[in-house]
């Protein structure tokens, strides 16, 4: 592992320790102490590459939502047909609910900072918008709308359910909220 100024991937490691840190102590567990001894580097190193640490959550959150937007495009992207783009939301709802524990707490800790806190706020804002954008591609924008919350609400009431509903019922609340298109 490189030293110094030459170690290129410090930066992403420090981001990296941030996100597995509050996945799993919450935001309030997080410190430049804990996240640089997660990272494997120099508390030095917090201060030089972040001003602050909400400027580090910050960064780290919106490498988290560019995460999640590359996986709607992956979901939407090989859709040609309307009922085609209906599987792929069906296809996207499922993975995420059935994902990494991990990623549902980060979402959940991303939102109760947008709820207190307007950088975050903005993030979620600009987050949405471009799910939006990509779930647009394939309905119209009212729809995508509903589609967006649809697929925020099934994929937090699958991940905690303990009889999460099956792809059927995903399926035919997609369906609903597409038949007008």
């Amino acid at each position: 592992m490189a030293t110094g100024r030459t170690d290129p991937r410090r930066r992403e490691r420090i981001l990296a320790a941030a996100l597995d840190l509050i996945a799993e102590e919450g935001v309030a567990g997080v410190s430049h102490r804990r996240i640089a001894a997660r990272a494997g580097v120099p508390l030095g190193s917090m201060t030089y590459h972040f001003t602050g640490i909400d400027e580090l959550l910050l960064e780290a959150f919106t490498g988290y939502a560019d995460h999640v937007v590359t996986v709607f495009a992956h979901h939407l992207s090989g859709a040609g047909t309307p009922e085609e783009a209906r599987e792929a939301v069906t296809d996207l709802i499922h993975t995420l609910s059935e994902g990494p524990r991990r990623d549902l707490i980060l979402v959940q800790e991303l939102y109760t900072l947008a709820a207190r806190r307007e950088p975050y706020r903005a993030l979620c804002a600009r987050w949405m918008r471009r799910s939006r954008a990509l779930l647009e591609l394939h309905f119209s924008p009212d729809t995508a709308r509903r589609l967006d919350a649809l697929i925020e609400g099934l994929t937090l009431h699958r991940a905690l359910d303990d009889t999460p509903a099956d792809r059927e019922l995903t399926r035919e609340a997609v369906r609903r909220i597409t038949s007008a298109d």
